[in-house]
């Protein structure tokens, strides 16, 4: 993200993660993830204008996407989605933004966007 001006970041989270649990820090790239919900909570269905929501923040058709949920599975729909419609390239961060489960069940400690020492903030 930081040798190409035009990508960008989704956080396809919801907004009790974005709020609770806390948000990639681009400031340093002088950019902002954009946040749409892929699936909205409470009821996780997936949002039907997702893609709008997306185009509404700017992205162009051939920037490149990277797309970013908690463990990687929401996001990689999203990128498949976005693909299909002519996005991208469209590139998914596999291992989320909080990794995959440690012995004790906990996510944030194995891999992931925090625990890989990225930028992130909590407001």
């Amino acid at each position: 993200m930081s040798s190409d001006a035009d990508a960008r970041l989704v956080d396809v989270r919801t907004v009790a993660e974005w709020a609770y649990v806390g948000l990639p820090d681009l400031g340093a790239l002088g950019k902002t993830p954009v946040t749409v919900e892929w699936k909205r909570f409470p009821s996780m269905a997936v949002n039907p204008g997702f893609a709008e929501a997306v185009a509404a923040s700017g992205v162009a058709r051939g920037a490149a996407l990277y797309f970013l949920c908690r463990s990687g599975v929401r996001s990689r729909d999203a990128a498949i989605a976005m693909t299909a419609l002519g996005y991208g390239p469209c590139f998914n961060v596999a291992t989320g933004f909080e990794g995959d489960r440690d012995a004790a069940g906990h996510r944030g400690t194995r891999g992931g966007w925090k625990a890989d020492g990225l930028p992130w903030r909590q407001d």
